[in-house]
């Protein structure tokens, strides 16, 4: 059966349902009406075959008996039918139908870059301040640039990590996830901790693949940044020709790719060979942090916690994670200074007369991607619930910076690694709560 037929059956069999009910329904009336009524009815009758006369006239046609009707109504269908076969659309090939799938995500794709280098122009000031940040240690190593310096990319990049756009939609946590979450980084960090102490350093092979995932970061978050430092390339029209072969082995559509990925790209690869340049880390670490802050914005855009729950749970769970394995033993600070990869923010540590032994001072990288999901969650909190007083991201954001400000405190007055999560997690739970009981919102939140 074709799809006009489909669409059209319903309307034929109420129309001979109609049909079958008046004709069953018209005899048996017809013996009980008076004579004066049927007299009139007769007389309503004639009128009505003088209008089938003039409607026949006009092309349409209308028997009178149950047998012309039905005759009509197969005859009918049979045009219908025909019709139908005429006008149906052509079967699209398999081939027809990969090539216009890959056309409609290339305007997904280019659709999303816009947003994206959108949302870049209204965070401008908040990347040059980034970048600002970066010129620190031509100032100086004391204690204050480099928590000025730990405090500004930190809170920076939750701030922009809350706010990018992204192309696709990122992959939600959910409860469960969030509940062994502690469990999974648990085994992680132990299982690097015994290989290091059984003298297995896969330093080298960890760092070559997060510096590959690295290159594949700066790649992405690159593209809406360059296309703020160049608005006058149209980037979206803008490609370069590759050879039809190498085109034929990427499923190109045509022989070219996008000008501003291969830009990027190139950047990151290059990032890349100077982390793994025969130089002190001393001389390089910023490009170190680069790689790392790639990653994170990454992070934030591809994982979403799904609910305020979701978020509370994670965040307790690793509250007990991060207390144990920096108070409890020394697992936590012997991977972060013996394992050497682009999943930390460094600086240089301020000249001492003690020797130490490990160069630099350190925030690591989970410090600042977990509690920025949950910043990024009340982004989301603030289109939905719409709150009256106070915006829930924004709380967050002032909250995160709370909480890292008063581990910088502790640390400084106790000389020792401190546990940032101990003081990010309640200051982010903590604030929000507050801020939904100031915008009298708590169940909603709760629920969200």
């Amino acid at each position: 059966m074709t799809k006009a037929m489909r669409r059209r059956r319903p309307t034929l069999l109420l129309c001979a349902a109609a049909a079958m009910g008046c004709a069953s329904i018209a005899p048996t009336t017809r013996a009980f009406v008076p004579a004066p009524v049927r007299q009139r009815a007769v007389s309503v009758r004639r009128r009505d075959d003088v209008s089938n006369r003039l409607n026949m006239s006009d092309g349409g046609a209308k028997e009178e008996s149950d047998d012309n009707f039905l005759a009509s109504l197969f005859k009918n269908f049979q045009q219908n039918e025909s019709d139908g076969a005429a006008i149906e659309e052509p079967i699209e090939t398999e081939e027809e139908r990969a090539r216009r799938l890959r056309l409609e995500r290339l305007a997904e794709i280019e659709s999303g870059e816009v947003r994206r280098a959108s949302r870049v122009a209204e965070d401008k000031f908040f990347y040059l301040l980034l970048f600002a940040f970066q010129l620190l240690p031509l100032i100086g190593s004391d204690r204050i640039e480099s928590v000025l310096y730990f405090f500004g990319v930190a809170v920076t990049t939750v701030y922009l990590g809350g706010r990018q756009e992204v192309v696709d939609a990122p992959e939600r946590i959910s409860r469960n996830n969030a509940l062994y979450a502690p469990v999974g980084a648990s085994l992680a960090i132990g299982g690097l901790y015994l290989l290091l102490k059984a003298g297995i350093d896969i330093t080298s092979v960890y760092a070559i693949m997060v510096t590959l995932f690295g290159a594949l970061a700066i790649s992405d978050i690159g593209v809406p940044i360059l296309r703020n430092v160049f608005p006058g390339v149209d980037f979206a029209e803008a490609e370069v020709p590759v050879p039809r072969g190498l085109a034929e082995k990427l499923d190109l559509d045509k022989p070219a790719l996008p000008l501003d990925g291969l830009v990027t790209l190139g950047l990151g690869l290059l990032c890349t060979l100077v982390y793994w340049a025969p130089a002190a880390m001393e001389q390089k670490f910023l490009i170190s942090n680069a790689i790392a802050w790639a990653l994170g914005m990454v992070s934030l855009g591809a994982i979403s916690l799904g609910s305020f729950q979701t978020g509370a749970i994670l965040l307790a769970g690793l509250f007990c994670y991060d207390i144990f394995w920096v108070f409890g033993t020394d697992v936590m600070m012997t991977v972060a200074t013996k394992v050497e990869a682009p999943v930390k923010f460094l600086y240089t540590a301020p000249p001492s007369d003690t020797p130490r032994d490990y160069p630099f001072s350190v925030l690591g990288l989970g410090d600042v991607v977990i509690p920025g999901l949950f910043v990024r969650l009340m982004s989301k909190a603030d289109e939905v619930l719409r709150p009256k007083n106070l915006s829930y991201f924004n709380v967050a954001t002032g909250a995160y910076a709370a909480g890292l400000l008063a581990c910088f405190g502790v640390n400084e007055i106790f000389h020792n690694g401190q546990p940032a999560l101990l003081y990010l997690d309640p200051s982010l739970v903590g604030g929000t709560l507050a801020c939904a009981a100031a915008n009298g919102q708590v169940a909603d939140l709760w629920d969200f």
